[in-house]
Parts: structure tokens; sequence; C-alpha cells
């Protein structure tokens, strides 16, 4: 049995195109959906998603901000900035690329920005919502992960699913998302004991550890629907992710490819949730 893939680039097209016509609706209502992206620093990988996530908005109709500053800006000049973003009524998403410069407390930052802004999902108050089943805003990667399922028309309820990976970006809200469509989910990390033991009872593995070959065909049980949030380089150079997709491409029933499988999900996500943010906006400004 060789894996169907799980094309991260069509069904990322697919729902850009019904943001575009949502975006659309939204303009004929008087309302342009915005977001603003703060860059700090000349990070060369930061710049290059910067660059994606403004085109990504051009592309889909959505207006954008792109605020770039130098890596000497102070904490207090990011935190005004933030605040002035989430008085801006013509601005409804936030997002301040991350890693910023050392001197900067990050999550302080994050924690700035209002939680009805928060389309990155990083927010205290986001990860509570989804904890607790509040309506929110996901984290964009694992939300991206959950329509890929949904686009195969996979039914999470009673199934086992392993995530590999414990990160607050990635790994703990996935198996929150996992859960919430009544999986029986497990986590796993590098102190994790015997991760083939756990992986081969798995129906559904998540890999996001940011590690090559984490996981190998041997550890995945024939059928297992494999989602590779990894993002690595091989020896020769070439984009790979956390799983051997040559190996476990032959046990795995579908698995996402790396490049092409989650990483266009991510933006695409960030899109919908800024949509959604000014849909939200705009009902209560009907009120």
């Amino acid at each position: 049995m060789t894996a169907q893939l799980i094309d991260g680039n069509a069904l990322s097209q697919q729902l850009r195109a019904q943001v575009a016509a949502d975006t659309q609706a939204l303009k004929a209502q008087g309302l342009t959906p915005g977001l603003a992206v703060v860059l700090v620093g000349d990070n060369p990988a930061s710049q290059v998603y910067v660059r994606n996530k403004v085109k990504a908005c051009h592309d889909a109709g959505l207006h954008s901000v792109l605020e770039k500053y130098e890596a000497t800006m102070t904490e207090a000049e990011l935190l005004a900035r933030v605040e002035a973003l989430n008085n801006d009524a013509s601005i409804h998403g936030i997002l301040v690329q991350l890693p910023l410069p050392a001197h900067i407390d990050a999550q302080k930052v994050i924690e700035a920005i209002s939680p009805a802004k928060d389309v990155d999902g990083f927010h205290i108050a986001s990860a509570g919502a989804l904890m607790t089943g509040m309506p929110g805003f996901w984290p964009c990667t694992p939300y991206g992960c959950m329509k890929m399922l949904e686009s195969i028309g996979y039914k999470l309820k009673g199934k086992h699913a392993v995530v590999i990976g414990r990160s607050n970006i990635v790994g703990k809200p996935m198996a929150l998302m996992l859960l919430q469509q009544n999986a029986t989910v497990t986590i796993c990390h590098s102190a994790t004991q015997d991760l083939k033991a756990q992986t081969l009872q798995a129906d559904v593995i998540v890999a996001a550890v940011g590690k090559r070959n984490v996981l190998t065909a041997d550890m995945v049980k024939p059928g297992a629907v494999v989602l590779d949030v990894g993002m690595n380089r091989n020896d020769e150079g070439k984009l790979c992710g956390d799983v051997d997709f040559e190996g476990v491409r032959q046990v795995a029933s579908y698995i996402t490819p790396v490049p092409g499988g989650v990483g266009p999900m991510t933006i695409t996500m960030l899109l919908v949730n800024t949509l959604e943010s000014a849909q939200r906006a705009l009902s209560e400004m009907k009120r």
C-alpha cells in the first residue's frame, strides 16, 4: 500500500478562494478585513515568512499593513505600536513575527495584543479558550492540520491520535483540537521512553518536533494517517519534515509531504482567522 498524499497546496488554494469570496461579501457591507504584520530586526527567515503573509493577504483581497522596525527598537516602543494597532478599527488581526530580538520579552508582547485580534492564537486567553472549548482563535498550524483531516473526510471520534511534540505553538494545541473531536490523545516528547510503542498504537500521528526521521516506517501501523509538521533540511540541503517520507508512505494510508503539506496551510489559516475576526467586528457593529 502506498499512502495517498494530502496536498496542502491544493487545499490551501481552495480555502483561500473561499476567503477571497467571503472578503468580497464583507467589502460589499463596507468592511475590509485588515491584518497588521510587525517585523522587528532583519532575521532572513522572518523576512520571507512576512513577505508571504502580506502577499497572501493581498491575493485574497484583505487589507494588510507591514510595519518593519530596526532590531534596536525598544520593548516599550513595540508595546506602544501594539496598543495603537489594538485601537485601530481598520485592523482585525495583529501578528508580531517571532523570534524577536533578545532584549524584547516575546510573551509580554503577545499578551499585549488584544485577544480579539490575536489571529496567531498565541495569547493566553486564546489558549484558555481552546482548552475550555470557548470561541477564540486557534493557532494556525494545528488548525491547518485539522482542516487537512477534514478534507479527507476523516472521523476522529474514538480514534487514537499520537502527537509527537509539546510546543505551545503546535503540540499542545494540536492535542486539544484532536481531543475536541473525541479522539483519544497521547502526547509524546523528548522524555517519552518508548516512542515506537506509542506510535504503533496510533490511527493518526502528528510529528511536530523539528527533528529529521523522528518517525520511521517500523513505527507506524498499516493504514495510519501521518501529518508531518516538521521543517528541516536533509544532507543535500533539501527541505524535509520530521517523518521518513519514503519509508512511511509505504505503510500509511495518508501522508502530508514536505514541502507542500502542512506549510501552506499555516498562512491560509491566518487568513481564515483574520476574516473571522472581521466578521465578528461587523456583527458587533450591527448590534
